[in-house]
């Protein structure tokens, strides 16, 4: 199997940017348990606020600001909807 685009989609409102990018892999990222490489990000003013991904080496995680937690990634579906859900939450505080 090759690499293959699953989603690469870019959102740009004004001020704010979102990108959501997923690559089916015919091996996991190592780190990861599973077979897709992804990068999601929420940029407000220039600066990504919010990012999640599965850097090799360091599998699933999430960046809020300047601190990196560990992410569990259960599904794509599970993976853009708590993105999704983070996006709205962080829009509704900073009111771009």
């Amino acid at each position: 199997m090759k690499v293959r685009c699953v989603r690469n989609r870019k959102l740009v409102l004004g001020k704010v940017a979102i990108q959501e990018r997923i690559w089916a892999v015919p091996q996991a990222v190592p780190g990861s348990a599973h077979g897709y490489k992804y990068s999601f990000a929420l940029i407000v003013d220039g600066e990504c606020v919010l990012r999640y991904d599965n850097e090799r080496g360091k599998g699933d995680h999430r960046h809020f600001r300047n601190r990196e937690s560990a992410y569990a990634f259960v599904s794509l579906e599970k993976l853009m909807d708590d993105f999704q859900a983070e996006v709205q939450r962080i829009l509704q505080e900073v009111k771009p």
